[in-house]
């Protein structure tokens, strides 16, 4: 089975993804899994809850990838390998483009992976910050990753010190916040000399709606600030 693939907006700059679903999935035994635990706000304006995500085969393909992991772990680690391998001339691999590092054991596997392939730069977005934050001394060079407002996790990101990326209304309100615009490659969420990395949101209708002009963070501490005050 191919793990790899590109989408429209990664191909253009030669990078390759491996992704699984986004958010709460139901697993082909009708149990439900949850690919990212620490979702916040961001679980209603996802786009990989949009679009050609929700096609029945990109569905498919999708769930297909968790449970090759989960269920086949020692197969999986050593088909990911010999896919890498397999593709001399890859250079990045972004894990996930949906879901995100839901155990211990799903990240210490990557961070395995990377140490293998030290010849490929691995990247990923996460909102598991405190995990991210234990295994930080694990985590080889050519393994960059950023953390992404709107999650659970946001009050533990040091805003100054951890890089991250925040999602904003407009590249306006961006550049005011200071913050560095990666929109013209995904290599520059880990390239641009800054901790602070700024992503100018979807123009999906009903996403616009919910976002209403804050930024991802802002809403999730609007959240946060309900919810202590309930």
């Amino acid at each position: 089975m191919k793990l790899l693939t590109q989408n429209s907006e990664l191909r253009k700059d030669g990078i390759w993804n491996w992704t699984i679903p986004a958010w709460n999935v139901k697993m082909s035994d009708g149990s439900w899994f949850n690919c990212c635990p620490n979702a916040g706000v961001c679980a209603k304006m996802c786009y990989a809850r949009n679009g050609t995500y929700l096609f029945p085969v990109v569905k498919a393909k999708h769930l297909a990838n968790l449970e090759h992991f989960i269920f086949k772990q020692a197969e999986w680690f050593t088909d990911m390998s010999a896919e890498i391998r397999k593709k001399r001339n890859l250079k990045y691999l972004r894990i996930h483009d949906a879901g995100d590092f839901f155990s211990d054991d799903y990240l210490q596997s990557w961070i395995d992976i990377a140490i293998l392939h030290e010849q490929v730069t691995f990247y990923a977005y996460t909102k598991e910050v405190s995990r991210f934050k234990r295994y930080q001394r694990e985590i080889p060079h050519n393994f960059r990753y950023l953390f992404s407002m709107g999650g659970r996790e946001d009050h533990l990101i040091d805003k100054e010190n951890d890089r991250h990326c925040d999602v904003f209304p407009t590249e306006q309100a961006l550049l005011d916040a200071g913050y560095m615009n990666q929109g013209a490659s995904d290599l520059l969420c880990f390239a641009l000399p800054t901790n602070k990395i700024g992503i100018v949101s979807n123009r999906i209708p009903q996403f616009i709606k919910i976002q209403d002009g804050l930024t991802f963070g802002q809403q999730q501490s609007k959240r946060e600030s309900k919810r202590f005050k309930g």
